[in-house]
């Protein structure tokens, strides 16, 4: 049997054999703590004489009974999978297994919290991970029923996809709790969640009269923290505005929202009971970027309930629909019925910025991707399956018009509701419901890759009046496919009394073709600044021409609203992210500029891309002096910000990971020691360990400063910061034992091996982490092959080489070039990094370009 990576043929040739009927689910989480005991009956119709398997990742199994007879485990299970020959027409199956407790957010995950010793469990199953809890047919076109019953501590909270019911005494201090069975559902959004959870609850009413409980749940550590009010507000937004837009009630009976630890992702739309990353519990102060995230988040997670639960992709190909539609109705949603109105504008500044990045890489691929196994599909929550899938939704729906959009997917839930699709399936009532033909648009843009970039050809007479205005439209290499585009083209002068940007006219249009002529714009006077793509109508990259760049670079925090200021901003990072402009520019433009911005999104990723320029796309000779004088900026910026605002919060942080010199140094220690901190910054706890980490990382702090901090902070955060901490001590020492934890013995969890790796290369002196790149190449197959993928995938993407050279992108290539085929996910990454590396070869070099003619250019150059 070939293991853990199931491939589609095989799924599609199960599903033809089989039925699944029903799930039992016995579980006993009352003991030991590195496994536990489940015992799993499934009904299932069959092909009468056929074989299969189920999908079993187990630590042993005491037994099989398949129709009544017993299986020799010895003969049938290989720790992965569990062989199933001569099946009858109907069919049960008893299993009886020892599981694996988790620490890599995979399965069942166990956590001990730190500050009261208490036992935290949680599930997190999607992609395939059901099958580290019980036996199942791991696949989403397998639909079933499932009723877990629970045995485990009578002090704790058990909760599942149905509604908790009262427990039972079966000894002393434990108890059993006996689930009522699930609709119809995917095996990957089945959920357990146990422990000491402290609660809240809240109720609304459904828009069929129904009352929905609602619960929210954290650590009891942490319960203090939580926002309640803001996340049920929030909630009962998204419940009002989706079951108003598609047409049809909440389909399950409750509604729970549970903080988890050691989380690897955001959130995760298990039926009924969403688990959600800790990070979104602000102990401290949070960027409000970070609190508008939040608030998208739970919106997507409550979309997937009825796009993705209800409603279930057959197989992983698409995926992309899956998350595309909850992340564009997120936003909608965000938009159109809470407080964070410029949620659209968030969403070019994050997500759209994602999507185009993910899109230029040697890995890109059409949004309906090809997945021919797990592997595949385990690397593809990416910026195409989310940010492009959701871009490309959102001018799907700015063609057809929402109310018609929305009619069809009122149709399509109603027609397969508690079942499996296909895209063609929703296609087809989106066709009905607008009356437009979407095949050569769903060729054009769901089945080809690539971004198309959006160029203004602008001519005017000597009065500076337009005599002809096109707009071309180019390929990228390797997907030349030109697309249609509904694109709004925003003309905007700049006003001295007024010191503002401001929009004077506006034109949309169809784009198609090579190069569309726009009539309509001839014989209008030339405005300062061209915007194509304004109101963001399309997926598509835009350049600026000379004279709206010059206007840019003077005016950019000048524009009377956020959102053409983002498409600004998306353009000029494009622009140096392509090798287009130099990075010394863009570096200068982000300083001068960021000040004014107003949407803190914007702020926090133009903050993230100016680190990356910083880091990677300068010109060696004269890095240096660039990264100096860009901390000094960050510092003016913090003073100059008002007095605890997320400005003031956000360039403060920014400075303390810029912090370079001597100089420098010596006001960070100032603020370790409480001196000189801006009115309006707190030192709570998580900005101490900010303060910290830079300390230790400039090697002014060190190893007992850690430990001190971690015994004043003894909670998942503290350990989370202090595995940073620890990782950027700028010994050799200290870096080899990072290397050491994290590569060759894997000893830490999810969270703190993702946190050392960040601290690894927190490095003023490359030199501490050159000797690893060699070694990265040696060891990450060994560490692809033999963790599980999310801590490979931690290590393969956050341990490629920092260095930028060719010597880099030449060692990935040899790497690549013996690496075996049948590794796809990790070749990806590889792919993907290296092209990272080369990008950052050819930015130093424009970089390096225009110093020189700048150089050339001053008067002292012709002596």
């Amino acid at each position: 049997m070939p293991g853990t990576n199931l491939t589609r043929a095989e799924a599609a040739e199960r599903a033809r054999i089989i039925s699944v009927e029903s799930y039992h689910v016995d579980l006993d989480l009352a003991g030991d703590p590195e496994t536990f005991r489940a015992r799993t009956t499934v009904t299932f119709s069959a092909e009468a004489g056929a074989h299969t398997f189920i999908d079993a990742i187990t630590a042993s199994v005491d037994s099989v009974t398949l129709n009544g007879t017993s299986l020799d485990p010895a003969q049938v299970s290989d720790g992965e999978r569990i062989d199933l020959p001569g099946l009858a027409q109907h069919n049960e199956l008893v299993v009886d297994s020892r599981m694996y407790y988790m620490n890599t957010g995979e399965g069942l995950h166990r956590f001990v919290d730190p500050v009261d010793e208490q036992v935290y469990l949680y599930t997190q199953f999607e992609v395939a991970d059901t099958r580290r809890m019980f036996p199942v047919f791991e696949q989403p076109d397998l639909k079933a029923t499932f009723q877990f019953a629970v045995t485990a501590p009578a002090d704790w909270d058990v909760v599942s996809n149905q509604p908790t019911p009262e427990p039972s005494p079966v000894a002393d201090g434990v108890a059993r709790w006996e689930f009522s069975p699930t609709p119809v559902i995917s095996c990957y959004i089945t959920a357990l969640i146990a422990g000491p959870y402290v609660k809240t609850t809240d109720s609304l009413v459904s828009s069929d009269g129904r009352t929905i409980d609602l619960g929210l749940f954290a650590r009891r550590s942490l319960f203090e923290h939580v926002d309640a009010d803001e996340m049920f507000e929030i909630t009962k937004r998204g419940f009002e505005f989706y079951e108003s837009q598609f047409g049809v009630p909440y389909p399950f009976e409750k509604y729970d929202q549970l903080f988890v630890p050691q989380f690897n992702a955001g959130a995760m739309e298990n039926a009924g009971a969403v688990t959600f990353v800790e990070a979104y519990v602000f102990r401290s102060k949070p960027a409000q970027a970070r609190v508008e995230r939040r608030a998208i988040t739970v919106l997507h997670e409550l979309a997937h309930m009825w796009f993705g639960d209800l409603v279930t992709m057959r197989w992983w190909n698409d995926l992309w629909l899956n998350e595309s539609f909850a992340e564009y109705m997120s936003t909608l949603a965000c938009a159109q019925n809470t407080k964070y109105t410029n949620a659209w504008t968030t969403f070019v500044a994050g997500e759209k910025s994602w999507g185009y990045e993910q899109d230029q890489l040697p890995t890109t691929h059409p949004i309906k991707a090809e997945i021919p196994d797990l592997e595949a599909v385990l690397v593809n929550f990416d910026g195409i399956t989310y940010a492009k899938g959701a871009s490309v939704l959102k001018q799907l729906v700015a063609w057809v018009g929402q109310e018609e959009f929305m009619t069809g997917l009122n149709r399509y839930f109603g027609k397969h509701a508690w079942s499996n699709t296909e895209l063609s399936d929703l296609m087809a009532e989106l066709e009905a419901a607008s009356g437009r033909d979407l095949k050569d648009w769903s060729e054009r843009w769901l089945e080809t890759a690539g971004v198309n970039t959006l160029i203004p050809h602008v001519a005017t007479d000597d009065d500076g009046v337009i005599t002809s205005f096109a707009i071309e439209q180019i390929g990228q290499e390797g997907h030349p496919t030109l697309r249609p585009h509904r694109v709004a083209v925003g003309f905007y002068d700049h006003h001295e009394d007024t010191g503002r940007l401001t929009r004077t006219h506006r034109v949309e249009l169809d784009v198609d073709g090579a190069t569309t002529e726009i009539p309509q714009l001839v014989g209008r006077e030339r405005p300062d600044l061209v915007l194509l793509n304004d109101d963001d109508l399309a997926y598509a990259k835009i350049r600026l021409d000379e004279c709206s760049q010059d206007t840019a670079m003077t005016h950019l925090g000048d524009f009377d609203e956020s959102l053409p200021r983002s498409l600004v901003w998306a353009s000029a990072w494009d622009a140096v992210h392509d090798g287009a402009g130099p990075a010394s520019e863009y570096v200068r433009l982000v300083l001068k500029n960021v000040g004014h911005e107003t949407d803190s999104t914007a702020v926090q990723v133009q903050l993230r891309q100016l680190d990356t320029a910083l880091d990677r796309y300068l010109a060696p000779d004269h890095a240096d002096v660039v990264r100096e004088e860009a901390a000094d900026s960050l510092w003016r910026l913090t003073a100059a910000s008002e007095a605890g605002s997320d400005h003031q919060w956000q360039f403060f942080r920014a400075f303390l990971r810029r912090a370079c010199t001597e100089a420098q140094f010596d006001r960070v220690e100032g603020f370790f020691n409480e001196e000189g901190v801006p009115e309006g910054i707190e030192l709570d706890t998580d900005t101490r360990w900010a303060v910290l980490i830079a300390l230790v990382a400039a090697g002014r702090k060190g190893a007992e400063d850690i430990d001190r901090a971690l015994a004043q902070d003894n909670t998942e955060t503290g350990a989370i910061a202090a595995a940073t901490a620890r990782a950027a001590i700028p010994t050799p020492e200290a870096k080899a034992e990072a290397w050491r934890l994290i590569v060759d013995e894997g000893a830490l969890p999810n969270s703190q091996q993702e946190a050392a790796i960040a601290g690894f290369f927190r490095v003023h002196d490359d030199a501490l982490v050159t000797p690893y790149a060699s070694r990265y190449f040696d060891a990450v197959t060994g560490v692809w092959t033999g963790r599980t993928h999310e801590l490979a995938q931690q290590i393969a993407v956050g341990l490629f080489p920092s260095a930028v050279g060719q010597d880099t992108v030449d060692a990935a290539q040899a790497f690549l070039d013996r690496l075996d085929p049948a590794l796809s996910g990790l070749r990806r990454i590889v792919l993907e990094r290296q092209d990272a590396a080369r990008r950052a070869v050819r930015a130093q070099a424009v970089d390096a370009a225009a110093v020189q003619d700048s150089a050339s250019d001053t008067p002292e150059a012709g002596r």
